[in-house]
This record gives structure tokens, sequence and C-alpha cells, in this order.
């Protein structure tokens, strides 16, 4: 007889409550699994934001309760439900693609450094995200969300609007209720903005204070991957899990002071009191709901102890991106082709071999959009070029000295805050994103970490608050971002609306 799986809301479970659960005795991986899988089954068709499911995700739930009944948990993660971006190599039956038709077939041999940290802590993986394909690096006029493998992702509060880019999937997955939570990847964004755009929890960590082995790159001066779940404590918990030295990525060995990050036991509502933070308001005003949300978090802030100094200007983002351009593009290219060659499947080897791809096949790989932004990276010279090592200096000049560094210096800040991003705007396949704000732009660059949580709506629509702050400041960012969401408990599940609440 088939296992009945207990009464399970995910929209109302955390990671302690379902180990509560499961060390009772009143629930299990398998049952778990198999809720996450029907809720799949179910929600997924509207939203579009797996890939792939692990064949083997209910065997390895099983072999995990039978692990917890005989020699206890392994960890908190044990047998919790986690999907994965699809630029994270996974040794098993799933494929490894960058939602790219090119790499369709793609086999890793080798766990990348999260997903190996993931499985020695018990989690269960369950399957693989859908993404802005080449994690958004592919045209100037991308749809977010949208991939030539998966498709268009679409955003649980309103199916006709953007879930944000390029951990798409995962963001809209962990939103749904599809999982117990999610690793997205960033290179400028691609965490905290889908995640404030469903309406959930994201970290960006320090560049380094995550292993990056194994995740298809752009910039290894930027990339990082991190936790998306519906709460601090959650994705708090599973950045503990993942955060550790990787023998295979050197910038690893400089963060081990900052590990471990945050024990559920660290958090508390009070961690705001005396603390010091200042409102980036060059980042504001694109938006008037938006405003009248940050105008809320301030006095939500102030309300739980906290000193907010407002009307701060920090570097733009228009003037850091003429130099991260340069810097992404010299590295993008140089990071695929190391990727690609160690890669199972043999037709796609290296950038120019994708670009070949994709023109062979562009009925379906650019019915859209095309991919000049691999083009340029293609025409680059290698990293000894002069201009990508002016370039690289001038960015985290702007980004670090003259940036965040400069701005929490001069106001003795423990942190900055901002709308991490926009109200979702309408997919539009023909014009691309019409992004109006955001500000991940300088912790990206700068490599320092970011922090956002569910802030607000408007029209139904949610938007975020980012914290971030100067390097392996993680630990402090979640202790103010989890004080935050206890003072404000913003958040509401997703009722998969055609559109958004215009009334």
């Amino acid at each position: 007889m088939a296992e009945t799986a207990p009464p399970i809301d995910l929209q109302a479970e955390t990671i302690i409550t379902l180990n509560a659960r499961m060390d009772s005795g009143a629930l299990t991986a398998h049952s778990l699994t198999q809720h996450c899988l029907d809720q799949i089954e179910r929600i997924n068709p509207k939203i579009n934001a797996i890939l792939e499911i692990n064949p083997d995700a209910l065997h390895i739930a099983q072999e995990l309760d039978q692990e917890r009944a005989s020699r206890g948990p392994r960890s908190l993660l044990h047998g919790m439900p986690i999907l994965i971006k699809d630029n994270l190599d996974t040794a098993d039956k799933m494929m490894t693609t960058a939602g790219s038709l090119a790499l369709v077939g793609s086999y890793a041999k080798v766990d990348s450094f999260v997903v190996k940290k993931l499985r020695q802590a018990g989690a269960v993986l369950l399957g693989k995200t859908n993404m802005s394909e080449w994690a958004n690096y592919r045209s100037t006029r991308s749809s977010s969300g949208w991939s030539s493998r998966g498709g268009q992702t679409r955003n649980p509060y309103a199916l006709d609007r953007s879930p944000g880019g390029s951990s798409s999937g995962s963001a809209a997955a962990v939103a749904a209720g599809l999982c117990v939570a999610a690793i997205g990847t960033e290179t400028d964004g691609s965490i905290v903005s889908p995640s404030s755009m469903n309406s959930i929890v994201g970290i960006k960590p320090t560049v380094g204070l995550v292993g990056r082995s194994g995740i298809i790159p752009i910039s290894h001066s930027q990339d990082t991957a991190g936790p998306m779940a519906r709460c601090v404590e959650d994705a708090a918990i599973l950045l503990d899990l993942i955060a550790d030295v990787d023998p295979a990525d050197d910038i690893t060995k400089q963060r081990q002071s900052a590990l471990p990050i945050h024990r559920p036991k660290d958090l508390s509502a009070a961690g705001l009191k005396g603390a010091k933070v200042g409102v980036a308001r060059n980042y504001c005003g694109y938006h008037e709901g938006v405003d009248e949300i940050v105008a809320s978090a301030i006095s939500a802030i102030e309300r739980a102890g906290g000193e907010v100094i407002d009307g701060l200007g920090l570097v733009t983002m228009a003037d850091i991106r003429v130099h991260e351009s340069i810097v992404m593009s010299t590295e993008f290219k140089f990071g695929l082709n190391q990727y690609l060659s160690g890669t199972t499947q043999q037709c796609v080897r290296s950038l120019a071999d994708v670009i070949a791809f994709n023109e062979k096949n562009s009925p379906t790989t650019m019915p859209y959009f095309r991919q000049e932004l691999l083009e340029i990276s293609q025409a680059r010279n290698d990293l000894s070029d002069p201009e990508y090592q002016q370039a690289l200096g001038e960015s985290r000049r702007l980004a670090r000295d003259a940036g965040i560094d400069a701005m929490l210096s001069e106001h003795q800040l423990d942190a900055i805050i901002s709308p991490t991003t926009c109200p979702p705007w309408l997919i539009d396949w023909v014009g691309g994103d019409n992004r109006s704000g955001g500000s991940a732009c300088a912790a990206a660059v700068a490599g320092y970490p970011s922090v956002t949580v569910p802030a607000g709506y408007v029209f139904g629509l949610p938007v975020g608050l980012s914290f971030f702050s100067t390097v392996d400041r993680d630990a402090m960012l979640i202790k103010l971002a989890y004080a935050f969401e206890q003072q404000t408990k913003a958040r509401i599940a997703p009722q998969l609306n055609d559109h958004a609440t215009l009334n």
C-alpha cells in the first residue's frame, strides 16, 4: 500500500518545525518528498519553475528515513527536499545545462561543491530549476526566467509577470511551496532580485564564503551560490551548511574566519536593537509604491531599536556598470571555456561552439532575442589584457573603497538598506525586461554580502528590502534581516493569480 502523506503546508512550515515532526515520527522524508512532487505536478504547469525531477528523489528520501531511525539526523537538512539551479553540477541522472539547448545531454561526472555539501548534510536533491539562460548573460534584451531548454518561468504572484532572474525557477518554486528551500547563484542580482520579486528571502554571501567548483561560471570575481527560502532562519540554516573551504576554489581559503554563519539559536527578534543603518536614497524614487514600502521599513527598524540615517547617496550603478561589463565579458569567456572543456558532451566545448550552435539552431535557441553578450565575450582578450585589469581595479574601487566601505565609514553604519528591485514587470519576449530600479550592483561587484527580505506589496506585487554591508559581515546581516522579518512579518503566500491585483 502506498504511503499516505500527512497534511503538509510548506507555506506555514520551517526547517525547524519539519525536523520536529520528523523527530516525533509524525512526518518522514519520503512523505515530505512525495508532497513536494505532488505540488510540482499540480502547480508547476502554471509557473514552469522546474526543468527536471530527480528520478531517485523518493529512493534517497527513503534511505534517509532509515538512517534517521537507526543513527539520527546528519543535520537540520536531513530529509529536506531542496531544488538546485540548473547551473550547478549534480553527478546523478540529471543534466546541467544552464538552461541552454546547447548543453542538453551534459551529465556531470562530479558533484559541484555546493551539491556535495547538501548531500553530506542529508538533503534530498529534488530536481533542477529553470533559469534565465546562461544566467542571463546572453542578450541585452533577454526575458528573465526564459531559457531555450525550459521556456518561460512565471511569477506565482501574477502569472503574466516576470519572476526576475537569473535564479528564476528557484525563486518561483520556493515562493509557491514546491520545496523546502532552493539554491540560486548570483553574479549581479541573480539571487536577490528574483527573491525580492517572488517575496522570499535570498542571501548573496561574501564571494568565497561558498565554494564555486562545479558551477557554470560568468565571473570568478563576482560569482557565488546562495540560499533561497521563505524565511530568514531557513536561509541561514542552508547557508551555514553549504559554506566551507572548497579545495578547488582558492578564494574560499580567505573566508575561513567567517565560518560558521548563523545557527538558529543565534537569531533574535531583538537583533536590530542598537544597529545603525543607512538608506541609499538614490536607489529609491523610481516608484511611489516602493517608496512607501521603504518608509514603512524605516519605521519598523526604528520600532525595533535601530537607528536609521536617511538621505544618503551610494555610488551609482551606471558608474560601476561601464567597468563591470568589461570584467564580466572577459571572465565569462575564460571561465566558460574552462568549464566546457571538462563536460561529458562532445559537440560544445567552448564559447565559440555555443555561439555556432545557437546560430545553427536559431529557430529554437533564439526565437525572441539574440546572443550579443556571448559574441562580445568571444571577442575579448585573455585575463592579462590591460583593459580588463584596469576595469577590474576600477570596478572594485568604485564598489568598495568609494562605494559601500566609504558610506559605512563616513556614517559609522552597520549596514545599508535599499529596495532590492522594482515590482515584477510584465513578461515581454519582444522588448525584454522592463526593470525600473534595483540595488544589487554595488554589493555584487564588491563581492560583499547582501540579504533581501520581503517588505511589502504594490498592487499585490512583491517588493523586498536589501541589507548589505562590507566583506564577511554575512552573519551580522542575517541577524538584522531576521529581526526585520520578525518585526514586519510582511510575507504573504502567493495565490497564483493570472494578473496583478489592480483594485
